[in-house]
């Protein structure tokens, strides 16, 4: 028996590690493909280009890991099915689950190193993978202005363009105010188009402007009160066929920023970090709910313009439960210059305690919403280990089933299968972070889908059965069409038809 665990086991290695550096290389060119505009300009160099792509390596392995276990085992048992090896050990009297068993054991190690590998490591690798691609994407601004809105990073300035050609990089209908005094929009400059480029040392970005005019309005002197009281709001307009502005861009290369800044970032932290914010935020969340509760009791429901006096007097007013409140009454029995202030201030009291309810509102459900995502997060580090074992018993039955080999219909039935985990997994995380579901039914909903098929899967593949035969399915409607024939033979018997055509005179 030691040998053919051997066997198993050398037969699985080696699809797993070529599947999983597959799939890593799959996701790390998809990555590439999303931040090339990012990326792409900033001269950045091998070794901090190499940096990031190895912690954004690190980061998809617990997405790159679970599909590469099924995909490997899909084709581990297939080549086995396909090469009757599987059916000589069975005529051996060896089952399924026993020839499974060696990899039943790997799968379990793998998924406990799955979890300390969620814990300990990925909370590292995302820190420092999101923080350098932040880095990066501050450095060289010229790159992040985008058409249609206002740029603010460049210090002192606020710019926006209108369109961009990206051949020419022709921009269009260029605004520039000058914020460097502090002073609010008193320096605009505007121009039909232009050209933005960087200088070769990297310290200066280049705006060439074309048919444009720039306004800057002047001090004015206030020491008259006459002027005071008359204002000329002093200005100087310009117009220009041709101008050059040179904005200064020392310390716009990549200097790292702080990973302090990021580390309470929810996919940042191990479970110990994870439960610390959650219990910190939950207080915090009861705190507000108090403090609502408490304002919309003494400022809103029970508001009086001698509140101090009637706080004072409140042990000797008595209330009478028995008798009916009446709003209409009361006020029927003011005059009408009274009415007319009680129904102003009700709807002023009312706005109030409205504004108050809608804000403290957005507050609260914020913090809800921040508590859920670290639970999300701490529910995750356990599904990561739980997929992997699912996968395993997904892929396994099904390859000894499908009996085909190779990476053709293995990857294809475990494309499907990852996408319909994904899927489950995607809609389960956000019903929980809009808080329908709760964390534990979000992050588990897509395992415990599927669990149930890994089941099903390895008692029909014990049973060897047929259900990926194609002839089991082509033979039902075959019997069913058999079957009208014969209930209309029987109701019209008149009416047979010779089967045999050829004996017909």
């Amino acid at each position: 028996m030691k040998r053919i665990h051997r066997f198993v086991l050398l037969s699985y290695f080696g699809p797993l590690v070529m599947t999983f550096f597959i799939v890593l290389f799959i996701l790390i060119m998809q990555f590439l493909w999303k931040y090339i505009d990012d990326l792409v300009g900033k001269g950045l160099d091998l070794g901090t280009l190499g940096e990031l792509l190895f912690y954004f390596a690190i980061s998809f392995m617990p997405m790159a890991l679970p599909l590469a276990i099924l995909l490997a085992a899909l084709m581990t048992f297939g080549n086995m099915g396909e090469n009757l090896e599987l059916t000589a050990l069975k005529s051996s009297g060896i089952s399924l689950q026993r020839i499974m068993l060696p990899l039943i054991i790997f799968i379990i190690l793998i998924s406990i190193g799955a979890f300390f590998f969620s814990n300990n490591v990925l909370p590292y690798s995302n820190l420092k993978s999101r923080s350098l691609l932040h880095d990066i994407q501050k450095q060289r601004p010229e790159l992040n202005i985008q058409p249609g809105s206002f740029y603010n990073g460049i210090d002192g300035f606020s710019v926006k363009i209108a369109e961009k050609d990206q051949g020419t990089n022709l921009m269009h209908n260029v605004l520039i105010y000058d914020h460097r005094d502090k002073k609010g929009n008193i320096s605009v400059t505007y121009a039909d188009s232009g050209y933005m480029s960087i200088t070769p040392n990297e310290l200066n970005l280049i705006f060439n402007l074309y048919n444009g005019h720039s306004y800057t309005e002047l001090q004015e002197d206030n020491r008259n009160k006459n002027q005071r009281r008359n204002k000329t709001y002093p200005h100087r307009r310009d117009q220009f066929s041709e101008e050059t502005i040179i904005f200064n861009l020392t310390g716009f290369g990549l200097n790292r920023s702080d990973e302090d800044l990021f580390k309470s970032n929810y996919s940042m932290l191990n479970l110990d970090g994870l439960e610390y914010y959650r219990d910190s935020f939950s207080i915090i969340l009861n705190n507000r709910k108090d403090v609502f509760t408490k304002t919309m009791l003494n400022l809103n429901l029970f508001k009086f313009p001698d509140f101090n006096t009637r706080k004072r007097e409140k042990e000797n007013i008595k209330i009478d439960s028995t008798k009916e409140f009446r709003p209409r009454e009361i006020l029927s029995e003011l005059i009408k210059e009274k009415q007319e202030h009680a129904i102003d201030l009700a709807i002023t009291y009312a706005k109030s305690a409205k504004k108050n309810v809608d804000d403290s509102q957005r507050s609260i459900v914020w913090r809800a919403k921040t508590i859920k995502r670290y639970e999300i997060e701490w529910q995750r580090k356990f599904t990561l280990s739980f997929a992997c074992f699912i996968f395993f018993f997904i892929g396994a039955p099904l390859g000894a089933i499908i009996r085909k080999g190779g990476l053709g219909t293995p990857v294809v039935v475990s494309v499907l299968f990852f996408v319909v985990y994904y899927v489950i997994s995607l809609m389960g995380e956000k019903f929980a972070r809009e808080m329908i579901f709760t964390p534990f039914e979000g992050m588990w909903a897509s395992s415990f889908i599927l669990l149930p098929l890994g089941i099903f899967l390895t008692y029909k593949a014990t049973t060897d059965s047929v259900i990926m035969n194609t002839e089991t399915y082509t033979e039902i409607p075959k019997q069913i069409i058999r079957s009208i024939k014969k209930i209309m033979i029987k109701k019209y018997p008149g009416d047979r038809v010779n089967e045999n055509p050829s004996t017909d005179k």
